[in-house]
């Protein structure tokens, strides 16, 4: 019986339409921010903590728009899944890798499908997601 990790992660845009990824320490694969649940915690609270001990960025439960949930592969654990929340905002607020974040990248979309680093939530749902449906613009001033 394969491992499952309860997550949440957040899709964050620029004013150019691109989107925020990280990548945690000692992983060579691209997320977006976000991470597991703590005992009792909810998806948003899990996804408002994460956004802040990951980049320093703050926002509110109420400035998270809910997206959906998605269940598949986890990127960087072998035999392991992910049940995921996923989570919009648009913070004010520039990011700074911290905890696990070794870096991050603004990701225009047009180039996810050269990337061979993407996760499969980002490739399998994400990207799709943001392609098909038309009120996915940047929120984002930079």
């Amino acid at each position: 019986m394969p491992n499952v990790l309860t997550l949440s992660a957040l899709v964050i845009r620029d004013r150019h339409g691109r989107l925020l990824l990280v990548r945690k320490r000692g992983t060579s694969m691209f997320m977006q921010p976000g991470g597991k649940l703590e005992p009792g915690e909810t998806f948003a609270a899990a996804a408002v903590r994460e956004l802040e001990e990951e980049l320093g960025i703050r926002v509110g439960e109420s400035e998270l728009e809910a997206l959906g949930h998605w269940y598949g592969p986890a990127a960087n654990e072998a035999r392991t899944f992910i049940d995921a929340a996923l989570f919009a905002c648009s913070p004010a607020e520039d990011p700074v890798p911290a905890a696990e974040i070794e870096e991050f990248l603004w990701l225009d979309l047009a180039e996810a499908g050269s990337r061979t680093d993407l996760a499969p939530l980002l490739t399998e749902h994400v990207i799709p997601l943001l392609a098909a449906v038309p009120r996915f613009r940047p929120g984002r001033e930079d």
